[in-house]
């Protein structure tokens, strides 16, 4: 996920797809005029999805298009399993949206503190203590959960690639992708970042981490006394109409209804499915299930401001402090700036394309048959600008 979540827009396919349940980029809402009509006419979602279905290591694609709420196109194109296999994805199954999920949960902190029943500055080991009486993350007590929302906490990654024979840090997980029966608990992942050296002081810089956001679903789970997918479905899916959407917290939950199956290489370089992915893992860092429809829904309320009161949405939306990335600050695609939401984890790269005004979305999936996302991503920005770019 990338920065705190600042706004980037995009140029013209000009798509790279990170690592590691990759980017968040959330556009603060400004109050925008209407677009002209010849803006917001939508192109061949069909055609974008086929395209995409042709990319290096996509197996199969999934997509929808949204303007003011209405679609404009859905589609879908590969097939549900690899070599063809299995028929053909339906233009309105569900997938992981992988790191997307983390702004969710970032609003429904936020919507607590917007309560007064949690503070932005209150501290890890007040709200959690089990993590600072057992060491399980080095200063707790100084680290708040602003910081956490922002990655600017220092605390390492759990999800951190393995370590190569040379000391630098592997593409392969610290877990084991293959692994779909064991129940991990929250803190059992935040267990493993600790052996990892810290990223920085706390507040000091924007550090990735999925760790910030294992902690803050378990802060939503002790200051409500509900499960995270309770409240993510009772404040955000629920009230927006996100009906296929859920959070699967436990194994062998896994997507439901036919769906497109993702596949990761195993040892001997050989695709094994990953469609049972181990949900207990994922979690409050990228495990949310969901459709393009509903994306669409959440991303259009939040950025038009619907969900959080200006001052606290700006905590997601501000650049944080020691965020040195370049920021593109060229005009957009087709005369407009568009912003990007995603992530990826083994088996699948997810992306939202989204206006500043709240009125366009693009959300598309792609399940993918190795390690590298680099085509799909590139693909992606491409079936974007199918989508609302379309030739005059």
């Amino acid at each position: 996920m990338s920065q705190k979540n600042v706004r980037r827009p995009l140029r013209r396919a000009g798509l790279a797809a990170g690592a590691a349940m990759l980017m968040v980029a959330s556009a603060w809402p400004a109050a925008a005029d209407p677009a002209p009509t010849a803006r917001i006419r939508g192109g061949n979602v069909q055609k974008a999805m086929e395209d995409l279905a042709k990319a290096h290591g996509v197996v199969g694609s999934v997509g929808g298009a949204y303007v003011d709420g209405k679609p404009i196109g859905v589609g879908s194109a590969g097939s549900r399993l690899l070599g063809g296999k299995g028929g053909k994805i339906p233009a309105n199954s569900r997938f992981r949206i992988g790191s997307q999920t983390k702004e969710m949960v970032a609003t429904v902190v936020l919507q607590l503190v917007g309560e007064g029943r949690l503070g932005v500055d209150d501290k890890l080991a007040d709200l959690l203590p089990e993590v600072a009486e057992n060491d399980l993350v080095e200063r707790a007590g100084e680290i708040t959960v602003r910081q956490m929302i922002r990655h600017t906490s220092g605390i390492p990654d759990w999800y951190a690639g393995k370590p190569n024979p040379d000391g630098s840090e592997g593409e392969d997980p610290s877990f084991d992708v293959f692994d779909f029966t064991t129940h991990y608990r929250p803190l059992d992942l935040v267990k493993w970042s600790r052996a990892r050296p810290r990223t920085g002081e706390p507040g000091e810089k924007w550090s990735y981490s999925n760790t910030n956001y294992t902690l803050l679903g378990m802060v939503v789970e002790r200051v409500t006394g509900h499960d995270l997918a309770a409240e993510l479905h009772g404040r955000l899916f629920g009230p927006l109409g996100m009906t296929k959407t859920y959070l699967p917290l436990k194994p062998p939950e896994g997507i439901k209804g036919p769906h497109g199956h993702g596949y990761y290489p195993d040892a001997n370089g050989r695709p094994r499915d990953v469609d049972r992915f181990n949900a207990s893992i994922a979690g409050a860092a990228g495990g949310v299930v969901s459709t393009a429809h509903d994306v669409s829904a959440y991303k259009r309320a939040f950025t038009q401001g619907k969900l959080l009161p200006p001052e606290l949405q700006r905590i997601l939306t501000d650049r944080p402090p020691g965020d040195r990335r370049p920021l593109d600050r060229t005009r957009g695609v087709c005369g407009d700036d568009l912003y990007i939401m995603g992530g990826n984890g083994p088996g699948f790269l997810a992306m939202t394309f989204y206006s500043e005004d709240g009125r366009r979305q693009f959300a598309v999936s792609a399940t993918l048959s190795g390690k590298d996302t680099s085509g799909a991503g590139q693909a992606m920005g491409k079936a974007m600008e199918t989508v609302f770019c379309p030739s005059s």
